[in-house]
């Protein structure tokens, strides 16, 4: 049985990629199932000089070379969102939003958390529109404007510091009379020409019209209030600390109110086989070395467990030989994740490119399909500039070029289109959307499709994105999806960064940015059926 793991770990930040490693030394059979992207929180972390032993590093850098070490000890990975879990039995049953089944005799969990909201007056009306809860995904947005971040403690700190690189000048909101950070950390703040920090204040409002244009602040102490104010928009961004990411799993494991899962000091929860480690835990410190050594610790606990259990079942799982990894082996491995799913399209698909001469994101977009042409024999790839085509642009209709649009074996647009390099995070949607239209396509809940049929509305759906986004493909792939099962929908990836027109447009501040019909514009991940409903009800 293939989906048959010893181990298999939720999350891929310090804390599973700790788990991991120790997990493939032990010769466990092990695979981590990560949402989005390597690295968790820390991957945005600049400069990480905290953690024994490493005397300078990022986030991204340190965890990439984590991950090497992990697939260097014959440990898999698996970029797809856990959906379900059942962990009833000796055989822990996991589904994921593929589709996909996998089962393990153990399961560690490390979500990990996520930005916790504010509540203030304009929080939710602003949301997408001048305020934000991620430097990476939304700072370039606001380059040469002013930037809020609301938070006194490190990642408020992390933050304000990553928004430099773009914004004029940020401002630091802290609730108390200090930060609740690291002297190292703080020392940085402070020596930063572009930063000033308002100890003792606490945001009132912020208001504006179409983007935001007011905020109002007040100080705790002195009760008096001040308004900033901007002709044309700026940024607020929030970080108040986190909240777990316990939804999928806070029905099948005991959590505390807060939904942070409850272990002992072996990383046991309640449920025998199953484990939590990092920032999904309740603890005083939320640190990268914490996470880590939680990670080591719920691995060598599991490791006993499961050699208990395969012998009561009389369960043998094979495991595959550790190898030496080169260094371009996440290439090689996004590489046999593509092949194998090109090798299950049950046709071929034609990637017609209209592009734009002397234009950079055209230049990217052919070296991409070159290389990608390589990979498979389920694609073929035309190259065609902007006028040379016209009867194939018309079937295109109106798209934001340059672009890629799929079309099926018998030469029909499948109304899916690209305009961007498909890559980062967006890999996944695009070679998704290649399957859906190639066949057999992902299996979809017979109810939910009649729902999808019945939308008898023209609808445009354009999402922008940041291939820095992490909630995106979430959006990308739910919108293809449409497009690929009804005729009326039309789809769009768009790459922000390229298109500041439609940015300007819409007054677009943030990511996942849903344009419907090049008229509202919804804000934040939305799911299949989320979306549906929410088409419903136009």
């Amino acid at each position: 049985m293939n989906n048959l793991y010893d181990l298999i770990i939720i999350g891929g930040g310090p804390a599973g990629l700790s788990a991991a490693i120790y997990a493939g030394r032990a010769k466990l059979k092990t695979l981590v199932l990560e949402k989005s992207d390597i690295g968790g929180q820390i991957k945005i972390t600049a400069e990480v000089v905290n953690y024994p032993g490493v005397f300078s590093t990022s986030g991204a850098a340190l965890t990439m070379e984590m991950k090497k070490q992990a697939v260097n000890f014959g440990v898999e990975f698996v970029f797809e969102d856990v959906t379900e879990v059942d962990f009833k039995g000796d055989v822990k049953k996991l589904k994921t939003s593929s589709n996909h089944n996998y089962e393990a005799i153990a399961v560690i969990v490390a979500t990990g958390a996520k930005p916790r909201k504010l509540g203030f007056e304009g929080e939710v009306e602003f949301a997408g529109r001048g305020i934000g809860y991620c430097a990476t995904c939304d700072g370039e947005f606001f380059t040469d404007r002013e930037v809020f971040v609301i938070g006194g403690g490190f990642a408020a700190a992390e933050e304000a510091i990553y928004l430099t690189r773009f914004a004029s000048k940020v401002t630091i909101i802290v609730r108390e009379p200090e930060f609740t950070c690291s002297k190292t950390i703080i020392d940085k703040v402070l020596s930063n020409k572009k930063i000033e920090v308002k100890y003792n204040t606490e945001i009132v409002y912020a208001r504006g019209e179409n983007v935001l244009k007011k905020a109002k602040f007040i100080n705790n102490q002195t009760k008096e209030s001040w308004v900033f104010e901007s002709e044309t928009t700026f940024g607020i961004f929030v970080f108040i600390g986190y909240e777990p990411i316990s939804d999928i799993i806070r029905d099948s494991i005991e959590t505390d109110k807060a939904g942070y899962v409850l272990g002992n000091e072996e990383m046991e929860t309640n449920i025998a086989g199953i484990y939590v480690a990092g920032d999904l835990r309740p603890k005083r410190l939320r640190q990268l070395v914490t996470a880590t050594s939680d990670g080591a610790i719920a691995s060598t606990s599991a490791e006993k467990y499961i050699e208990q259990t395969k012998e009561k079942l009389g369960i043998v799982i094979e495991n595959k030989e550790s190898k030496q990894v080169q260094e371009d082996f996440f290439s090689d491995e996004i590489k046999n994740q593509i092949r194998y799913v090109m090798d299950r399209c049950e046709s071929k698909v034609t990637l017609n490119a209209i592009l734009l001469k002397d234009n950079e994101l055209s230049t990217n977009i052919k070296a991409f399909l070159t290389d990608f042409k390589a990979l498979t024999n389920k694609v073929s790839i035309n190259i065609h500039y902007q006028g040379e085509k016209p009867e194939l642009e018309a079937k295109i209709g109106v798209g934001s070029y340059p672009l890629i649009a799929i079309f099926d074996k018998d030469g029909n647009y499948s109304r899916i289109s690209f305009s961007g390099v498909p890559g980062g995070h967006e890999l996944e949607s695009f070679i998704l959307a290649i399957y859906n239209v190639a066949g057999p396509g992902q299996r979809i809940d017979e109810v939910l499709l009649q729902r999808i049929k019945l939308l008898n509305k023209k609808l445009n759906l354009k999402v922008g994105i940041s291939l820095s986004c992490t909630m995106c493909p979430d959006v990308v792939q739910a919108v293809n999806r449409l497009s690929a099962l009804n005729e009326n929908i039309s789809a769009e990836m768009i790459d922000l960064k390229y298109f500041k027109d439609l940015r300007d447009q819409h007054s677009i501040m943030s990511v996942p940015a849903l344009i419907i019909n090049d008229q509202e514009v919804i804000f934040g991940k939305k799911s299949l059926e989320e979306l549906v409903a929410l088409l419903e009800s136009k």
